[in-house]
């Protein structure tokens, strides 16, 4: 596949998944605010699999599990409230209020 082709089909994957290709500049601060919870969320799995390794008691393992879920969503909170006071208010001062939509319905994929 030459470059000419590979330029044609990230084109119609743009096309046919226009939110594929968007992306959002962050500040270095907030890349390394959200990598240092990462970092720490994939040390919990890896202790995860190490327990689970050793055999370790259930209530145990069940324990360190809620603590990375817990982590994660804290996580997963911090990106959403900058993701509002950014993206989505710049949206609607736009005009795009199907960011309203898009938003509501990663809130129902969050509640689950």
């Amino acid at each position: 596949m030459g470059l000419e082709d590979l330029r044609d089909e990230l084109e119609a994957r743009e096309e046919a998944c226009p939110n594929c290709a968007r992306t959002k500049q962050r500040s270095e601060g907030e890349k390394k605010k959200l990598a240092n919870r990462l970092s720490r969320i994939e040390g919990q799995i890896r202790g995860l699999r190490r327990m689970l390794d050793k055999d370790a008691y259930c209530m145990d393992i069940l324990t360190q599990a809620a603590a990375a879920n817990a982590a994660l969503n804290s996580f997963s909170r911090e990106l959403l409230a900058s993701h509002m006071h950014s993206c989505v208010v710049r949206d609607i001062r736009e005009g795009r209020d199907e960011t309203i939509d898009e938003l509501l319905g990663i809130l129902s994929k969050m509640m689950k």
